[in-house]
């Protein structure tokens, strides 16, 4: 997001949360450039103009194999070669993207105050773990639910339900579960499982996305305090 935006004046600071979820690429890891040189790479490969930057980053968010249909034109055959093209090649990058600043404290902190955190991203389930294991983070979440690798499910409002299912399965109260992630896709997804959402300012959405998020917040230690109060 590029413009400041504040915290909602209806967020009560002393909410308490049973349960967070946290979306992946633009919210706890900075991963923009390598799944857009990787997307260069798949349009390439498949013998197509590169677009640009703006539409390369329109792709970084929402189920690929989905926008690959709707906004590339592709046929399902095409989707899933060029899908496959991109996976081989982002495969070789996927460890490379950095953290954001503070969001390895706020978990932590989370994990230090026995708030149950789940994972819940479009990025196949495997990569994600990767991620976060190479990131040292894998040891804070309670739960890692992402895309299953045959797309069975993506969306967004699925990863998100399969999170949930996954931490009522041990027990855990998701009445007061919050979703934390930067676009709008992971609003809408949440709101599809009745959640709420915190937008992160630092990803990759824009202040049109935030229409429907619970609150906006521009820093690690606002988050950290809407989180934990």
């Amino acid at each position: 997001m590029t413009t400041t935006l504040q915290t909602r004046p209806s967020v009560a600071p002393d909410r308490t949360w049973s349960a967070v979820l946290f979306d992946l690429d633009g919210t706890i890891v900075d991963s923009q450039s390598e799944i857009t040189a990787s997307l260069a790479h798949m349009f390439s490969e498949m013998g197509l103009d590169v677009p640009d930057d703006a539409t390369l980053r329109s792709y970084v968010g929402p189920p690929l194999l989905d926008s690959l249909r709707m906004t590339a034109g592709f046929t399902d055959a095409e989707a899933w070669e060029a899908l496959n093209v991109y996976r081989d090649h982002y495969g070789e990058r996927l460890l490379t993207s950095p953290v954001f600043p503070g969001v390895a404290g706020v978990l932590e902190r989370l994990h230090a105050a026995g708030v149950p955190v789940a994972l819940a991203t479009s990025k196949p389930e495997s990569m994600a773990r990767a991620v976060l294991e190479h990131a040292g983070l894998a040891k804070y979440f309670t739960v890692i639910a992402g895309a299953e690798e045959n797309d069975d499910r993506s969306t967004k409002a699925e990863v998100v339900a399969e999170a949930l299912h996954r931490l009522q399965a041990q027990g855990i109260d998701t009445a007061q579960a919050v979703m934390v992630g930067d676009r709008g896709y992971d609003t809408l997804g949440a709101l599809a499982n009745g959640v709420p959402t915190i937008l992160v300012e630092w990803g990759y959405g824009s202040p049109a996305e935030a229409g429907d998020a619970f609150a906006v917040v521009h820093s690690a230690d606002q988050l950290r305090a809407l989180l934990l109060g």
